[in-house]
Order: structure tokens, then sequence, then C-alpha cells
């Protein structure tokens, strides 16, 4: 009531209708006291009210201080300074301060497991950003400490700024920020009593910021009738991003995907060449790739490798070929092919539990629903099904490459004439590798 009050008093809309709920499955969210239409603005936040970096550095008490820390401090650093700043007042900041004792008091996200808890996804890119992580904070923390909070004990007291409280703050910045891209650049905030509102993605996408009359809404991105959940769509997230960030998961999440690294090294040959290269098709030197069970391996990652691993003489075949959106030889094809399939299995040789072994204990109810570890587990077996199906995908566009029978990539290969699936050098393989191809041929029938 407080936070209400405070947000109406200041021109904030739509608080009227909207209630704060504990629901059975998610836990404390946002209830419609009346029907809703899809589209319908539900909450207007003016910006007055948003935890934003230059709210806090303009701060009568401590804006001056942490404009004057060098190196500057990054957005979410300014936040989380702002945020322990205002828990730890005793007066004043009333609204800020009544919305901070809103505010969980302990999180869910990746960070915050046991060491036993997230092995079950060792070999996951969560796993891997989860350790980095815990040491970042770490260095972050001691560099924040060493820069400002020890310069300035008035102001930031050390029984309410310790590495756990830092940890808090930061938790409640991924969990409950908001971001979006304006002309100038990213602008992230979090806004109070919008925060409360839980993810779903049986609604659209419907939290918008308008720069030009200062103010955040929130549409309804479906209809509701009175007394259901309001949702909002933190977009298309997957499993090891919620986790990290939100602290939960959703079984079989469509948006699942796994992050594929690929770099180039100065030292490699006709270095500069293939950078202009990359860079005439909009890729950069060092790309992330999201493969997708829907899109297991996606063409720029073949674009990308066909230029990696061209010699000298395939440099202008480039340009032919549409930027390398098609085969640039065989030796080309084969190698990168190779290189991928390689890739995979190693991936998937790294994940410290099978795919099959962790389904089976998700069935089995080994793993309790909605526990850490049955979370772990989730984002494990989500990677786990892309990389596979990469694989898979790999090896059926090799066969197209390499002779079925020897193994030479030949530009004058030809595909079985019956399934189409495998390529021969010539008859005399075709014909030593039948009894071997000859079942899955006819199953292709």
């Amino acid at each position: 009531m407080e936070l209400q009050k405070w947000l109406i008093n200041g021109g904030a809309e739509g608080l009227s209708w909207l209630q704060l709920e504990d629901f059975p499955d998610t836990g404390r969210g946002v209830k419609t006291l009346r029907p809703l239409k899809s589209q319908e603005v539900v909450l207007t936040i003016p910006e007055s009210f948003l935890w934003t970096a230059d709210v806090a550095t303009n701060d009568p008490v401590i804006g001056t201080v942490i404009r004057s820390v060098e190196p500057p401090l990054s957005v979410d650093d300014i936040l989380a300074v702002f945020l322990l700043f205002i828990k730890s007042c005793k007066t004043g900041y009333d609204g800020r301060r009544a919305h901070v004792e809103l505010l969980p008091t302990s999180y869910t996200a990746s960070i915050f497991f046991s060491d036993e808890e997230i092995e079950i996804c060792s070999g996951s890119s969560l796993y891997h950003l989860t350790q980095k992580l815990k040491q970042q904070i770490r260095d972050d923390y001691n560099q924040l400490n060493n820069n400002l909070f020890s310069k300035h004990p008035d102001l930031f007291p050390l029984e309410g700024f310790t590495q756990d409280d830092y940890i808090w703050a930061l938790c409640t910045i991924w969990s409950r920020g908001m971001d979006f891209q304006l002309p100038d650049g990213q602008f992230r905030c979090i806004a109070p009593f919008a925060d409360m509102l839980n993810h779903s993605l049986d609604v659209e996408v419907c939290h918008t910021y308008d720069p030009q009359l200062k103010r955040l809404q929130i549409l309804a991105g479906k209809n509701y009738t009175a007394g259901e959940q309001v949702f909002i769509n933190y977009g298309l997230v997957p499993n090891n991003r919620l986790l990290r960030l939100y602290g939960f998961i959703l079984p079989d999440n469509p948006h699942d995907s796994y992050d594929l690294v690929l770099t180039t090294q100065p030292q490699a040959p006709l270095y500069s060449e293939k950078v202009a290269l990359l860079k005439s098709i909009s890729l950069q030197v060092d790309s992330i790739f999201p493969l997708k069970l829907n899109d297991p391996l996606p063409l720029n990652v073949l674009r990308y490798l066909r230029i990696q691993r061209l010699e000298l003489l395939e440099i202008s075949t480039v340009a032919v070929r549409h930027g390398a959106k098609d085969r640039i030889s065989s030796r080309n094809e084969a190698e990168i092919l190779e290189a991928l399939r390689e890739s995979c299995e190693n991936l998937l040789s790294g994940f410290g539990i099978s795919l099959e072994k962790l389904e089976e204990k998700v069935a089995s109810g080994v793993y309790q629903r909605g526990s850490n570890a049955w979370a772990a587990a989730h984002v494990s077996i989500g990677e786990q099904k892309i990389l596979k199906a990469t694989l898979q995908k790999v090896k059926e566009l090799l066969a197209l490459v390499i002779c079925a029978n020897c193994g030479k990539a030949d530009e004058n290969n030809k595909r079985c004439g019956r399934c189409r699936k495998v390529v021969y050098c010539g008859v005399v393989c075709q014909k030593s590798h039948y009894s071997e191809h000859k079942v899955l041929c006819k199953a292709s029938e």
C-alpha cells in the first residue's frame, strides 16, 4: 500500500485495478481486478519513479560520489550501489524504501546453487558462465569496495555493503530489470510494481518505454478476465539464461539455444583477407552463433567457417559464390564439416551426465520438480538435444561431400541414385560399399 500510494500520488496510472497476489505456481505476482483487452494499457509509470543510472548519478546525496569514481562504474554497479544505499537508509526516500521492502530477500539464480547442484549441468554453457560469473562478482566487489565503499564509510557502512549484499543487489537488477534499445543507446531500468509481473510465453511482449513522454507502460499481452494473473513476456529467452538471471526454467522451452563461439587467430593464413570477407557479409572475427532445435546449423556458421578455411586459390571464389552462401569447394566443405563434427562430439562428451541419463532421472522423479537440481538438469537436457541435432545435421551434410566408401572429397563425387543421401567417387567405391549401405538405402525408398 505504501508503494502504490507513492506511485499514484506521483502520476502512475492503473494501480487501482491491479493487486499483488500469491499464486500457487509462480509465487507473488499481479492480479487484475477487472477484465482487460489485449493491447490495452494496463499500467503507466513515469520515468521519475524508475531505478535508472541517471537517477542514481543525479541523487543529491550520493550522486556526486558515484560520478567521481574512476574508472567509471558500469550501469549495473551504479544501480546496485543505489539499491543498497536506499536499503540502508532509515529515513527519507519513503517510496523507494517501500519498494525495496517488497523485494525478495533471496534469489534462486544459478550462482546460488551448491557445487553438487551445478555439477548436474557440467559441460553446459550455464555451468561455465556461472563459474566465470562467480569470479567476476568477487573481482567487481573488491574493486567497488576499494574505489567507493571504503572511501565513504559514512554513506556506505560496511554492514550494509558486504559482498553478499552486492550479490543480492545484482540479482535484483538481473531478475527485475527491463532493457530497451533507444536511438541513443540501451536503456536499463527497474520499474516499481511493474517488476512484480511474472513471465509467460503465452502473452506477447508487452512492456514499452517512451523516451519522449518519459514513461514506461505495460500493455495487456492478451485478454484477461477479472481475477487472472497478468503476465509480461521477457522475450525469446533460453533456459540457460532464465536460470542464470531469473532463477527459473521452462520445461521444453522452445527458445532453448546453445551459443557456438567461433574465432580466427591473427596468425592464421590470409588473416586480413579473411577478416575483410567476414566484414563484407556482416560477420565479426569473434562471433557467437545461437544454435537452436529448429535451426541447429545456421547458414552463417557455414559461411564463417568456409571463409575461415579458405586457401589462396579459393579467395576470389567467395565473391562468385554469393559471400560463401554456397559450397566453395569439396575440400573446403569437407574440412569445415569434419571440424564441426569433431567439435560437437567433443562438446557432448564434456557434459557430466548424458542426455539419456538426465531424461531418465527427471522422468523418474530423482530430481524433485522445481528444485535446483531439476532446473539444472533441464538446462543440460536442452543444450545436449541441440548439440545432437547439430551433429546429425553436420553428418548429413558431410555424407553429401565425401565418398561414403573411401572418404575422398572430390568435385566429381556423385550421389547414390536411389537414396540421394550419400556420394561416391566412382563405381568401384559404390559397389564396394553396397553391402553396408543397402539397408539404409532401401529404408529411404
